[in-house]
């Protein structure tokens, strides 16, 4: 066998000394093979008698041919390789792999499919070929290696976000693919999916893009009349510029519509940019820019600009307006890393107040419709090294959006110096000395604010309507302590503001005349000083219930904070401070009446310190309870803590320096935890003074506590409370319980079913005997005793507000009226199946008894599409919107949406 073997070589070698093959006797070979761009054509006679000596091959296979298998025959004689089972073929990047692969040794062509699998209905091993980074999979190809040219059948390749599939592709370069009956999808199901674009013929160049000729959109194997006469699919890896496609509809009161079109700018690495547009058939349109920046270890952030222009109505009419809003959003932060002392950071929120309503897109976000308030922050901020001051350059924006009421700061500028101990040794010898522990700080602050309507805001004065001033304080504190046991703290105020104007006041007419304020301009000081000092310790007490003998009793341990304070303050009420006036005001008895008011009360950082000396002595009183118990059931012997109350307190203050109304409200407060971790924290208010009419008519406090006219301490001026929980399979799941192995024989195997211990162990369970469709009864059971499973994911948060206070004043009894206002705000979730999920969020007032906002979101995940209906059905904005689309964002225009909006509803101010 080996003679015959040894002399077919020679002979075949004879033929073509550059057709070599080695003789291996593995199954992995490498050989070094001629090449031809394509497979020899067959040639006439007469070619054949004119040709007397072979052409040599010109292109020949610059490397070896790897190739591994199960199994392998070589056809000497016929130039071909056939090799068998998990076959794999490796020429340079080119790597095929298959079942089945025929590999011409004369012609450099590679025929490659799968075999049948053991059942004879399916195909196993099917070809995957693999050409640097591009890879597909196919039912069977041939291919040539030096021309790299092919046909393949059944072809699956993975482009970008989608995958495309053809019956039959021709490869016609290193890149560049013909397909007939192609399929293109971002369905991960590609043998099956459940929708796909069919493309009649399509020519794709890999990594880049596919072009295609007339395609139509197939759901679930059936056709849709949603045909193109070609087709475009960009396949860009690469961050890239390009076209917003926009998305199509109708509005009730503003026609059809084409938003979000506009075009996206890659302009760097650092920022890009996309700029759209709304475009309604009614006149109305919208503009909108949004850009990202980033640059690593500096900064980074993101802008968003956008103006909404409506136009409700025929302009002929009188019923015709318009109304025109923009909003600005602005983030920015700053890396540490690109400077350890200069920090400059924003957060810019900046809207029309009408903006969220003239915004389709908001109703179906509850927390912007509901969104009373908003902030917007600009800082710049630098921390000098080696210093203990720190200087801050800010601007902000609060908006009040209920009424469109503006406060703008611009500028703001603080220096700040943290706390030193001016008196503190540098190099500490013995005991610390009482005066180390003396703290100073200094703040200072300036602002230039302004609150006005947001139509009026570019109507403003500086000199008239703008608050500035400057804001100089410094804090003197010092803590000791006392007889190991009592914490004294002793503190001393100092504030200079310097403000730039001041208000006189002067009555005129009588009884119903008003009183008339004048504006001066100036530089004018104001002085705060004030002192105090505080007490503090900490008393326990401890009692313990009786109980049997042999056996841990409870504990109880009552802790108890006293707080005992003492502040004073001078009198800058004296007409040589120059900070109160007063004017005479004619009674409705034909009285004069001295009325007081500060020449400061309007200033940016507060008016003057009340009139008259204060000398008050506050006192707090805290309270904690809690709880040390055994458990029988604890073999561990440990005991179990448990808090029952984490704090009662109460406390008030008396003015010592007052010659009437000494006393504070008297404020309690109650905290303490119900269940894990939800507690419950209430506050109450009450007023220790009754009402008198004054000469004006007006309700005023009067120097008669409640204790001597109606016998109770104080009457109740508020109290309330608000809280949440959230419910959730978690809640009611039942611990899971610790499952004993049944034990082992001696050679360590778990005994049989004829095991004398093993028929012992199942005489002791009950169920045993059982049928199986008892044994699930019993189970079912069992699983009730301690909350049956219940497996639908879910859950229900509950919030709670409640509100009991003073409102108007009822002269019949002279007293206040007490209101009660209480909101309870739901929102659930529940996931019926895995792709189906069910949301509502919503917002009841008590006090009305009506449901204020209602949003109900139902969600299906159809694996590569998503579908979503949202409702409104209640409240102001009662709207609804239903999409269903590709998830992809390569196909995210491929959708059907249809919404409904009431915003010809909505009359905003």
């Amino acid at each position: 066998m080996l003679f015959a073997f040894l002399y077919a070589l020679s002979a075949y070698s004879q033929q073509d000394s550059s057709m070599l093959v080695p003789v291996v006797t593995s199954d992995t070979l490498t050989i070094s093979l001629p090449s031809d761009s394509v497979a020899p054509k067959t040639k006439n006679s007469s070619e054949a008698r004119n040709k007397r000596k072979p052409k040599k091959n010109t292109q020949s296979i610059t490397s070896d041919i790897a190739y591994t298998a199960k199994d392998s025959i070589v056809l000497i004689g016929n130039h071909t390789a056939i090799l068998y089972g998990e076959a794999q073929v490796i020429y340079n990047d080119i790597e095929l792999k298959a079942d089945y692969i025929r590999l011409r040794l004369d012609s450099n062509l590679v025929y490659a499919t799968g075999v049948p699998d053991s059942t004879g209905e399916n195909m196993k091993g099917q070809p995957v070929f693999k050409d640097g980074k591009e890879s597909y999979e196919a039912k069977a190809m041939k291919y040539n290696f030096n021309s790299k040219k092919g046909f393949i059948w059944g072809t699956v390749t993975e482009q970008g976000e989608g995958y495309v599939t053809s019956s039959k592709t021709k490869k016609i370069s290193e890149d560049e693919y013909c397909l007939q009956n192609g399929k293109y999808t971002t369905c991960d199901q590609h043998d099956h999916p459940h929708f796909y674009l069919a493309l009649t013929k399509a020519k794709m160049k890999q990594g880049k893009y596919i072009v295609s000729g007339p395609a139509y959109l197939v759901v679930e194997d059936i056709p849709f009349p949603l045909a193109v006469p070609f087709g475009y699919f960009p396949i860009n890896q690469k961050y890239s510029s390009g076209i917003i496609f926009p998305t199509f509809g109708e509005e009730q009161t503003r026609g059809f519509y084409a938003k979000g079109m506009g075009y996206y700018f890659a302009i760097n690495d650092y920022v890009d940019l996309a700029l759209t547009a709304d475009v309604y058939t009614k006149g109305s349109w919208s503009l909108a820019l949004a850009s990202s920046y980033k640059w690593r270890y500096k900064f980074g952030g993101s802008l968003n600009l956008s103006f909404i222009r409506n136009t409700y109505g025929d302009p002929n009419t009188p019923d015709y307006s318009s109304s025109n809003d923009f909003r600005i959003m602005w983030s920015h932060s700053q890396d540490q890393k690109m400077s350890p002392y200069t920090s400059f950071s924003a957060s810019v929120n900046f809207s029309t107040s009408s903006y969220e309503q003239n915004n389709v897109d908001s109703y179906y976000n509850p927390s912007l419709l509901s969104q009373n308030t908003k902030s917007s922050t600009v800082t710049l901020t630098q921390t000098f090294p080696e210093s203990p001051f720190t200087l801050s350059l800010s601007m902000y924006v609060n908006q009040r959006t209920s009424d469109s009421t503006i406060n703008l700061n611009l500028p703001s500028i603080t220096l700040n110096m943290s706390r030193v101990y001016p008196f503190k040794r540098k190099l500490s010898v013995g005991k610390e000395k009482w005066y180390e522990k003396i703290a100073i700080t200094y703040n200072m602050a300036l602002s230039n604010s302004i609150t006005a309507k947001e139509s009026k805001f570019m109507q403003t004065n500086f000199l008239r309507d703008w608050k500035n001033g400057i804001k100089n304080e410094i804090p003197i504190s010092a803590s000791f302590t006392l007889f190991k046991y009592l914490n004294l703290n002793v503190s001393l105020n100092n504030s200079l503001r310097w403000y730039f104007s001041k208000v006189n006041q002067h009555w005129e007419g009588d009884y119903s005349g008003a009183a008339v304020s004048d504006t001066t301009y100036g530089f004018y000081n104001l002085y705060k000083c004030s002192a105090s000092l505080s007490l503090q310790t900490q008393l326990f007490g401890f009692y313990k219930i009786k109980s049997k003998p042999g056996k841990n009793a409870p504990i109880f341990r009552h802790k108890i904070v006293p707080s005992i304070s003492f502040a004073i303050a001078p009198d800058f009420g004296a007409p040589g401070w120059d900070y109160w006036g007063s004017y005479d005001r004619p009674a409705s008895d034909g009285s004069m009446k001295t009325i007081y008011y500060d020449k400061f009360a309007g200033g940016i950082y507060g008016g003057s310190q009340s009139r008259g000396s204060s000398g008050s002595v506050s006192f707090t009183v805290s309270n904690n309870l809690e709880m040390k118990y055994w458990s029988e059931k604890d073999t561990t012997g440990k005991a179990k803590k448990i808090t029952l109350i984490d704090n009662f307190s109460f406390g008030s203050a008396y003015n010592i320096m007052a010659d009437s109304l000494n006393w504070s409200n008297i404020n309690l407060n109650l905290r303490f935890k119900i269940y894990n971790q939800f507690t419950m924290n209430i506050d109450f208010v009450l007023d220790p003074y009754t009402y008198q009419l004054n000469a004006f008519g007006s309700p005023t406090k009067v120097n008669v506590l409640q204790i001597e006219k109606n016998g109770v301490l104080g009457r109740l001026q508020s109290t309330g409370t608000s809280f949440g929980y959230t419910f959730s399979n978690e809640t009611f799941k039942k611990k899971t319980k610790t499952t004993i192995p049944p034990p082992s024989n001696a050679e360590g195997e778990l005994p049989g079913e004829s095991s004398e211990l093993a028929q012992n162990i199942a005489s002791l369970d009950p169920m045993s005997e059982m049928t199986e469709k008892e044994k699930r009864k019993e189970s079912y059971k069992r699983e009730d005793a301690d909350y049956q499973e219940f497996k639908v994911p879910w859950s229900l948060s509950l919030n709670y507000s409640i509100r009991y206070a003073y409102s108007t004043f009822n002269y019949d009894i002279m007293e206040y009226d007490r209101k009660l206002t209480h909101n309870l705000s739901i929102s659930a979730n529940i996931n019926f199946t895995k792709t189906w999920r069910f949301s509502v969020s919503s917002y009841y007032d008590i006090t009305n008894n009506e449901w204020t906002y209602v949003n109900c979101t139902l969600s299906k995940d159809l694996h590569c599409w998503q579908m979503s209906a949202s409702f409104v059905p209640v409240g102001r904005y009662t709207t609804y919107n239903f999409m269903i689309g590709v998830k992809s964002t390569l196909l995210q225009d491929l959708k059907y949406e249809k919404r409904k909006d009431t915003s010809d509803n909505i009359n905003w101010f």
